[in-house]
């Protein structure tokens, strides 16, 4: 049975802005009980996750990739990020933030974590312990860091402004029995009152699985999922700084493109394939199975209804919902002239993927060449090709730097709309290298120089979008 509140997930950017937040999503207008029947799950302020592990898109180490290479500026770093955090306290002091509170608090954790490292390292020193005994759980403990900071600073400022607050700390911290990640959330929610508390919950879950080994940098949107399913919410909603728009705006341009308004949970996938941060696919599983829609909107037009992704939903009429993409991409080509005719290569060829736990976003074929998409930036793709080109001694193996653009739709039954897509690259000079697209007709992609990337984008959306009637 769904209950009568939403669970709510705001992103680091977002959080780094709290005033904005406070204003336009968690008080804004609303009064006595319009503030309650929501629980939020707040990411780690802006490039904090970054300092604490590895930035996410460059791979320039943090304290984690430090320590676990046995840098010992790992140490340097803390200190530095220590100062960070206060700095954003006291940036929060004009909104209420309680700053020498709240310093404290990120002393006790810093201090906690430095402490636990060092002796991690004196342990190690005797010969006893593995990295892998010990790296797993240190990446996990500096993981929750940044959410426990910004959750526990967002309760303050709302406590402070006359909010009923409760900050529900899911890291964990100091915590020595284990809990599977269900019974952390039910733990963690026991007796808490939604309808005269506004809850701020930790976007890290401390749990046995282990949340970064099985979900990586995508553990909030889990920690989302998990809460809204487990406590029966009647919607998910995602706060953004932008609107689920039909293209990249600051691409394409903000007055060129539309929001999307309603789509279904497998667009959410499609995008998820591409990289895109609508949801993470593994996040809006349960939710969908669960039959919980999920709602994408803009931090800063809190009026704005936003994206819907539900189950059921199906455009009425033919369109494009949405031109995206994915830049940084490498074609994997097995060129075999035995292939033809052979039952089972691709069978044989697909092992080698699931060895080194790769997943590829597109496949196409022909009598002796299979290609596969892959991200560029998979972990073990390199192995992964070395023992193909082991595996086949006499195929022909290529990687070759790509870039994926697709128009995605929810009902693209629309004659013509191949012709007028590759007609739009063409007029715009840009060959395609390869095309995928299966019998449901949502996903159309589009494989092309990386060189053309974001000229794809534009000439496709124009057609497909903006001329759409």
């Amino acid at each position: 049975m769904k209950g009568k509140h939403t669970v709510e997930k705001i992103g680091g950017t977002s959080m780094s802005q709290f005033k904005d937040v406070m204003d336009n999503i968690i008080i804004g207008k609303r009064k006595g009980r319009e503030l309650y029947n929501r629980i939020f799950v707040v990411s780690a302020y802006a490039g904090i996750t970054d300092a604490l592990l590895e930035h996410k898109k460059t791979g320039v180490p943090g304290i984690y990739a430090k320590f676990a290479e046995g840098d010992l500026s790992w140490i340097e770093n803390l200190e530095d990020l220590r100062i960070k955090m206060f700095e954003i306290n006291a940036s929060f002091k004009k909104i209420g933030l309680d700053v020498p509170k709240a310093d404290a608090f990120v002393d006790e954790r810093m201090d906690g974590i430095k402490s636990c490292l060092e002796d991690l390292i004196n342990l190690r020193s005797y010969g006893h312990l593995k990295p892998s005994d010990f790296l797993p759980a240190s990446r996990e403990m500096l993981s929750a860091v940044g959410e426990a900071h910004s959750a526990y600073n967002s309760t303050l400022i709302l406590k402070a402004n006359r909010v009923k607050a409760a900050y529900v700390d899911l890291t964990g911290w100091r915590e020595t029995e284990q809990h599977s990640f269900d019974d952390m959330i039910r733990k963690s929610f026991k007796g808490i009152d939604l309808e005269k508390q506004v809850v701020i919950a930790t976007g890290y879950t401390k749990c046995e699985e282990g949340i970064m080994t099985r979900f990586d940098r995508g553990y909030s949107e889990i920690t989302f999922s998990k809460i809204t399913v487990i406590t029966g919410a009647r919607e998910g909603i995602i706060h953004k700084e932008f609107h689920l728009s039909t293209g990249d705006p600051k691409l394409i341009g903000v007055e060129k493109v539309k929001t999307i308004g309603r789509t279904n949970f497998n667009i959410a996938d499609q995008l998820s394939d591409l990289g895109m941060e609508a949801i993470h696919s593994k996040a809006s599983k349960e939710m969908e199975q669960c039959n919980i829609p999920i709602r994408v909107k803009n931090t800063f037009e809190p009026e704005h209804p936003g994206t819907l992704i539900s189950n059921d939903y199906i455009s009425p009429s033919p369109r494009v919902e949405m031109v995206c993409g994915r830049k940084e991409v490498l074609a994997i080509e097995v060129h075999d002239p035995d292939m033809v005719g052979q039952s089972g290569y691709d069978y044989v060829l697909l092992k080698f993927f699931a060895d080194f736990n790769i997943s590829y976003i597109a496949v196409n074929s022909d009598a002796n060449t299979i290609t596969h998409y892959v991200p560029e930036k998979t972990p073990k793709i390199k192995e992964c090709i070395h023992a193909m080109k082991k595996g086949f001694p006499g195929a022909e193996i290529n990687a070759k730097p790509v870039s994926i653009v697709s128009a995605i739709g929810s009902n693209m039954n629309i004659p013509g709309l191949l012709a007028r897509a590759a007609g739009a690259l063409a007029r715009e000079g840009i060959n395609v290298l390869g095309m995928d697209q299966n019998i449901r007709q949502v996903n159309m992609q589009f494989i092309i120089e990386r060189q053309h990337f974001e000229s794809a984008q534009k000439a496709l959306h124009q057609e497909l979008v903006e001329k759409h009637k």
